[in-house]
Formats: C-alpha cells, sequence, structure tokens
C-alpha cells in the first residue's frame, strides 16, 4: 500500500505556447460571441426573442464573471434587428393642466414636434404682431370702432334733439350726462326756476321726468353695445389668428397626419392660441407679472397643481420631449462596439432597439419624477418639469439592472414590479406612495410598457429572490446561468488569447507575447484551483494584465512578457502579505506551535485556509487527540463544538470519525473509548470538514500509541468507508506548510498528504516544485486511510484477515488491542460496581 510521492509534472501544468501561431495579441482579432456560456447563450436568445408576460431575464453567476460585458456585446447584437421604438412626449392638458398628455410619436419625431411648436410660437410673435398693425387689420377696427361711436352718439344726439324741442338741454358733465330747462338758449338757474309759475315748473319737471327715463334706458343699453363691439373685435382677431395660425400650422400638421392623438392636440393649441391672441400682440406682455403669479397660486389652491414655472405664457404650447430615439442618437450608439462604452454612455441605440444600463436604480430614476420650482415661497410645477426615468428611455427595447443596488434602493423593487406586472408607466413619487405629502402634483399619463427587464446578480441572491419573493418567479421566468470556468483544452486557449487581445486593446494595454499568454493562462487555473480548468471570473485577470504592463512600460519594453507576469502575480502578493507574515512569524518564532521535524503520538499537522478579503492563504494547525476508557459506547468529543466555535460542517466530520472508527474496530464488541479532538490555539470558528482525515489520523495514534511524524502535513475529508475525499483551496494549504519548512529548513523528510482526487488541481509555486524536483518536499496521493497511517506512523495500518484480526504488529493491531484493553476493563470495572452494591445491601439488611 506504499504511496509514491508525486513528480514535480503532476504538480503544474505548464501551458505549450508551441500550440499558438502568433508572437503577440496585437496580431489576433478580438473575440466574438461567450466561448463556454452555451447554455448562457441559449437563455439570453429565449429570453430576447419570447415577447410573453413574465418573461425576463436573471443573469446569475460569479462576480467578476464579467456578467455586464458579456450581456452588453449579446444585446448590442440583437438590438440591431429590432426597429427603433417609438418617441413620447409629455404636453399640455389644456382643459385638465394637472394630467399633462402623453402622445406616442415616430422613432426620431418627438424633436421634430419640440421644434416645430417652437418655431409656431416665434413666427406668430412676429406675424400676428405685424397683422395686427397692418393698414387692412387697422382700418377693419377702426371701422368697428367708428361704428360703435356713431351708434352711440347717435342714440344721444336723437335725446338731445327730443329734449331741445321741449326746450330742455342734455348736458354731459364730469359726474355724467344731466337735463336742465332752457330760456333763449340759455340753461336756466336754480333761482330763475324757482320764480317761475308752479305750473310751468311743474310742466317742465314732468319733462325732465320723461327725458330722464329715456336717457337711463339709453345708457343701459351702452353696455350691450359694448359688449357687441367687443365681440366683434374678438370675432376679427379671431379670424385673424385662425388664418395665421392656420397657415403657420400647416406643415406642422402635413408631417403629424394620421396621428390621431397629436392632431386632436394640435387643435387644442390652435383654439387656446387662437383664443389668446392678445399676449403676441403685447409681446407675451398681456398678463403682468403679479397677475401670472396670483394666477399659479389660485391654481394651485384649486389642486391643479397650477401656474407654468417662472410666469411664461407661452410655457404652456411647449413640448417635453420624455424619450428621445432620434436618428442622431442612434447614429452615436452604433459608432462603437466596445461594451464598456455602451455601459459608460449610459445607454446604446443600435440602430434599433435602445439598451440601457441603470446604475443606480432609485423609484425616481426608475418611474421618473415630476420636479418643482420655487416661487414666492411656494413650489410650483408643470409639464415641462416632467423627468422621465430609465423605464421611460428603455421602452422597447432592454433595461439592464445590478439586483443587488435594486433591492438595496427602499421601495424600488416593488416599483419595478408594479410596472413590469401592469405594464405601464405611473410616475409617482416615494412620498406619495407612502402616504407622507398630501399636496396635489402633476398626474401625467401613464405610457405602455414594453421592455425586457434583465437583472444580474449573483447565484446566492437569484435563490434568495426565488425561495422569498412569490412575485420573482412570475416576473423573471428565465435564468442565465454563467459558468465559472471552462476546460482548459486548446480551442479554449486560443479563446482566451483573443480574450486577452481584446482585454489589451480596451484597456490600453501593451500586447502579451506568447509566453505572457500562457502565463496568464496558468494563473487562471490557479484561479480555478483547477489545471484543468480556466477560470471565467475575469476581473482579477484583467487586474493582473494592467499591472504587467505597468511594469513592462516601466522596464521599456514594448509587449508583456511571462517575466513581467509573474512579477506583476508577486507584487500582487508582496501587498496582501502581511497577515501572512505575521502568521508565519508566529509560528516560526513558536507562539504558535507546530511541529515540522520529530515524531509525536496523537498529535498530527492539519491544512485550512485562512480568507481575509481577497487574500488567502494556507496555514497549519496543530491537532491534537487523547483517549481513554469511556462507558457504553464510543464517544469522540469536538471541543471546538463545545464551546460552540465548531461550524455544522466541521461537527459533522467529527461525527464520521465516530462511524469510521466504530466499523473498523470490534465490530462484535461495544466500544468502550471516550476521545476528545481539538485545533490546538485556535480562537475563531472552524468549520469544514477539510481536517477531518488529519483528526482521524491523530485518533488513530492515539489509539494505537504510534507516533506521527511531525514533517508531514495533512489534508482531506474522509468518509465513514475510510476514503480520502477532495478538498478546497488545495494549492494554498500545500504552499502554506512548504512555507513554514522552508524558514525552519527544509530535511527532506517533509511533504504534505493530499487526496489524490486533488491531484488534478495542484498548480504550485515555482519554489514548491524545485524542491520537489531536488527531493526536499514531497507530495503524497492519499485514496484511503490506511495509506496516510502508514504514511505518518512508518508502519503498515494493517487488513483485516480471514481469522477477523488484525496482522500482529500494524498500527491497526495496536489500535484494536487497546480497544478491547478498554472493553475488559469497562467489563471488570462494572463487575466491582455490582459486587460493591451487593455487598452494601446485605450490609444494610
Amino acid at each position: 500500500m506504499a504511496v509514491d510521492p508525486l513528480p514535480s509534472e503532476l504538480l503544474y501544468r505548464a501551458c505549450d505556447t508551441s500550440q499558438f501561431d502568433f508572437e503577440t495579441t496585437a496580431e489576433l482579432e478580438d473575440h466574438t460571441g461567450l466561448v463556454g456560456q452555451e447554455r448562457v447563450l441559449d437563455a439570453l436568445r429565449f429570453g430576447t426573442a419570447i415577447r410573453r408576460q413574465g418573461y425576463n431575464i436573471f443573469v446569475l453567476g460569479p462576480d467578476g464573471a464579467g456578467k455586464h460585458e458579456a450581456v452588453l456585446r449579446f444585446l448590442a447584437s440583437a438590438a440591431k434587428k429590432e426597429r427603433a421604438p417609438s418617441d413620447w412626449v409629455y404636453v399640455n392638458n389644456f382643459s385638465t393642466p394637472h394630467k399633462p398628455t402623453a402622445l406616442e410619436l415616430g422613432a426620431g419625431t418627438g424633436r421634430v414636434l419640440k421644434e416645430g411648436m417652437d418655431r409656431l410660437v416665434e413666427d406668430l410673435k412676429v406675424t400676428i404682431p405685424s397683422i395686427l398693425e397692418s393698414e387692412e387689420y387697422q382700418n377693419r377696427r377702426q371701422s368697428i370702432d367708428e361704428e360703435y361711436q356713431e351708434r352711440q352718439e347717435q342714440a344721444f344726439e336723437e335725446l338731445r334733439g327730443k329734449a331741445e324741442a321741449q326746450e330742455i338741454a342734455l348736458l354731459r358733465t364730469p359726474a355724467g350726462f344731466a337735463l336742465a330747462p332752457v330760456h333763449d338758449g340759455n340753461v336756466v338757474k336754480p333761482d330763475e326756476f324757482n320764480k317761475l309759475p308752479e305750473g310751468e315748473r311743474k310742466r317742465v319737471e314732468a319733462t325732465i321726468q320723461s327725458l330722464q327715463k329715456e336717457l337711463a334706458e339709453t345708457i343701459e343699453r351702452i353696455p350691450g353695445w359694448e359688449k357687441e363691439h367687443h365681440q366683434r373685435i374678438r370675432d376679427l382677431n379671431r379670424e385673424v389668428a385662425e388664418r395665421a395660425v392656420t397657415q403657420s400650422m400647416r406643415d406642422l400638421r402635413a408631417h403629424f397626419e394620421g396621428l390621431a392623438a397629436v392632431s386632436r392636440w394640435l387643435d387644442e393649441v390652435t383654439a387656446d392660441l387662437v383664443s389668446n391672441i392678445g399676449m403676441f400682440a403685447s409681446g407675451g406682455e398681456g398678463e403682468s407679472e403679479q397677475q401670472r403669479i396670483v394666477a399659479a397660486m389660485q391654481a394651485m389652491m384649486q389642486g391643479r397643481a397650477g401656474g407654468f414655472a417662472q410666469g411664461d405664457p407661452f410655457r404652456r404650447y411647449e413640448v417635453n420631449v420624455a424619450v428621445d430615439n432620434s436618428a442622431e442618437a442612434r447614429k452615436g450608439g452604433a459608432a462603437t462596439s466596445r461594451a464598456q462604452d455602451i455601459a459608460d454612455a449610459g445607454g446604446y441605440i443600435g440602430g434599433g432597439a435602445p439598451i440601457l444600463y441603470e446604475d443606480h436604480p432609485t423609484m425616481a430614476n426608475l418611474l421618473g419624477r415630476v420636479e418643482h420650482m420655487p416661487q414666492m415661497g411656494a413650489l410650483v410645477t408643470d409639464f415641462m418639469l416632467i423627468k422621465p426615468g430609465s423605464l421611460h428611455r428603455a421602452n422597447g427595447g432592454y433595461l439592464l439592472i445590478d439586483a443587488l443596488k435594486l433591492l438595496r434602493e427602499p421601495l424600488a423593487w416593488d416599483a419595478l414590479k408594479r410596472a413590469i406586472r401592469r405594464r405601464k408607466l405611473v410616475i409617482e413619487s416615494a412620498g406619495e406612495y407612502l402616504s407622507l405629502v398630501s399636496t396635489v402634483s402633476l398626474e401625467p399619463d401613464p405610457i405602455p410598457l414594453d421592455v425586457k427587464v434583465i437583472l444580474l446578480g449573483d447565484r446566492y441572491l437569484y435563490y434568495m429572490l426565488s425561495n422569498l419573493d412569490p412575485d420573482f418567479g412570475e416576473l423573471f421566468k428565465v435564468a442565465a446561468d454563467f459558468e465559472d470556468e471552462i476546460d482548459r483544452e486548446t480551442e479554449n486557449d486560443l479563446f482566451y488569447a483573443r480574450l486577452l487581445a481584446s482585454t489589451c486593446r480596451e484597456e490600453n494595454l501593451l500586447p502579451l507575447d506568447r509566453s505572457g499568454v500562457g502565463r496568464v493562462i496558468e494563473r487562471s487555473s490557479r484561479q480555478a484551483e483547477d489545471a484543468e480548468k480556466l477560470s471565467m471570473v475575469m476581473r482579477p485577470i484583467v487586474d493582473l494584465v494592467c499591472e504587467a504592463d505597468h511594469i513592462a512600460r516601466s522596464a521599456g519594453a514594448m509587449t508583456i512578457t511571462a517575466a513581467h507576469v509573474d512579477e506583476a502575480v508577486e507584487a500582487q502578493i508582496a501587498r496582501a502579505d502581511r497577515l501572512r507574515e505575521r502568521s508565519l512569524e508566529m509560528i516560526t518564532r513558536d507562539i504558535v506551535m507546530i511541529d515540522t521535524e520529530g515524531e509525536r503520538v496523537g498529535q498530527v499537522n492539519g491544512l485550512s485556509v485562512l480568507a481575509m478579503g481577497s487574500v488567502t492563504f494556507g496555514r497549519p494547525s496543530r491537532i491534537t487527540a487523547r483517549v481513554r476508557m469511556g462507558l457504553g459506547s464510543a464517544r469522540v468529543i469536538d471541543i471546538e463544538r463545545e464551546v460552540s466555535l465548531g461550524g455544522p460542517i466541521h461537527t459533522k466530520g467529527v461525527l464520521i470519525l465516530s462511524g469510521y472508527i466504530s466499523g473498523q474496530f470490534l465490530p462484535e464488541i461495544p466500544l468502550s473509548m471516550s476521545a476528545s479532538i481539538v485545533f490546538e490555539q485556535s480562537y475563531g470558528g472552524v468549520d469544514g470538514d477539510s481536517a477531518s482525515s488529519a483528526e482521524l489520523y491523530a485518533l488513530i495514534s492515539a489509539l494505537a500509541e504510534a507516533p506521527i511524524a511531525q514533517g508531514l502535513a495533512v489534508t482531506g475529508s474522509v468518509n465513514q468507508l475510510g476514503e480520502i475525499q477532495a478538498i478546497g483551496g488545495v494549492n494554498d494549504k500545500i504552499e502554506g506548510f512548504f512555507d513554514i519548512c522552508m524558514r525552519r529548513g527544509l530535511t527532506g523528510d517533509q511533504g504534505v498528504l493530499i487526496p489524490a482526487a486533488n491531484v488534478k488541481h495542484l498548480m504550485l509555486r515555482q519554489d514548491v516544485l524545485d524542491a520537489v524536483d531536488r527531493g526536499m518536499f514531497a507530495i503524497y496521493p492519499v485514496e484511503h486511510v490506511e495509506e496516510g497511517v502508514e504514511l505518518l506512523m512508518g508502519a503498515p495500518a494493517g487488513a483485516r484477515g480471514s481469522d477477523g484480526h488484525f496482522p500482529a504488529g500494524t498500527i491497526y493491531a495496536r489500535a484494536e488491542e487497546r480497544l478491547a484493553a478498554f472493553a475488559d476493563n469497562q467489563r471488570r470495572f462494572a463487575q466491582r460496581s455490582d459486587e460493591g452494591n451487593g455487598a452494601a445491601n446485605r450490609k444494610g439488611s
């Protein structure tokens, strides 16, 4: 059952750079598609093609896997085949100003309507005053005025003639009209009038009273004549205005012919322009600033969110372009092919459907908002202060959102779900939603929503939402699950080289030569912890290449070589190496007790991995076991669990030891053993079962009283059948123990026992490989506990023979003998206790 140490060829899989037919990555084209991500591609194709309710997409995978970039690249290609969606504008609702009207227009025509309305108003500001000042208009206006004056004067002239015929004068005074008697063409003074005979006075008074009634009737008819006069002026103005507005709006109407909603709104605009022609006659100064502010305040008090901001009377004719899919935006988006440019720009329109990434998915940024402006101590708003959200801008296309960012924003997740479920966009504020604000604001028309929402997040978040939110499964029915790694084979090596070529171009880095590409591929395998895989978590790889580029440029090199990559790796380790150095120092100074030479009973070096942020390193720990006779059954006390420092997986591993011991030794006799196992000098939590094999070796050593070589360290999980199972972090664990041995001086008897299943995961440092080549360090692949026992204790474990016993002198025979002795002692102890109790009972009787 001897296990040979692994040769250095199996400890590191070097990249064969002869497979590359290029000198540098500058010769390679950019990579297209998603190599090794067929499952994701199928999901994206399906999710973007199906246009049914609820088939939104959740892209799940590890951080740093390039999910955003990959999805944007895919969508950029798919979106070009789709038609550009409609523009949406908000315009004034002339009948209900607090409910602005939303108009759907063809792609790129929203700006046409806005510019057309701006030109219309500017034209009318010039045209209408010129018409009102024209000779034709002035003549017609003068004719109406003269007719009114003539009618009024004629009425008074008839009354005056009638009065004069009766010797009564009609006088115009500052207080109005008055009637007085006359004699010989002169007005009779009051004193003279009183001297007249009484009969004469009464006749004159009766005549004046009669004429006074006629005068009152004439004066009462004047407001009617004035109203008719004003109506004729308004009719004239309306006629002039209708002709001017209709002529000015002819081209605008022609451009939007066939759009019923736009035509109806233009009809409303025409009616309002005609009704308010006085604004143009006075150059927009028909109302004073104070009058406009008072009107605004009154409108707000009436619940209409009233006045137009800044009191501009022409503002109600403007057009608020909420969604602009103009040809200029599409051309600008199509000019770039980099997914990062898309993300940086905040959106992409590749000649078709829009793609938008919302980096700050608040409720307002998703649904839009209504802004307010202070005026006279109050906040006023109008339809021009409606600001669109990312759902507006992505409508008809694709909206990408980071799921974790979305969930962190109050109310944003529920708001997004409501919008998707309703299939329409309703602008609402958080204050109104929570009933924290009671003031009346605008109620813009909702906009129909047709958008494919793509959430990006890790797997834990996806499964958490699936389990805790019943709406999630209904609204996000398509999962695109990114692979963490792909097979390391020739085809994928070439893909990786093209991926590195794209990275160098996008990041403006020096190209890598073949050796540099090979070293990065090797580093990717180390990151994947599998010599047969390549990691698809690209963020650390891109960072490594950027740092290697800096080193190469500092050295004046034209390409990035393997040496530059190695130096960058060493620099990364050195920058984050403080904790590892402190850990090594504490061991080499014997503050933390780890033996790397000699032999000890019930003591073994277990290997674990410490993770501090992005830094991981291996750290050996002393594991000790003690055994003694127990009562009744085999019991292994996990001290870590007893003090609540052991995690459930570690506890499971310790319980498996009891199962293995019970099944391996004295199968027909109850075991009478009590054992305790502990990680010495461990003051933090312990979890995982990768040390369970080391704990078993310590337990067997304590039972057999067989010393364990301290120059060997152990990692690996064990099952109840004694099979050694694979664990994670094997490279860090080996290097962690190697560093201790290296600092104390390699003896040639040192090494590490690893599960044989982990051999394919080995990508060790060069100094470890050199030590192995020199025979100063060894790595042993172990498949079964018996192999590890023989390596650690220097004697065969032993196999149970046909006689039911282990061969004499073997480790298992010694362990079983010890357990048998425990059983015999336990029986004798129980017998003595029974005899003592019997004697006590007889004496008592």
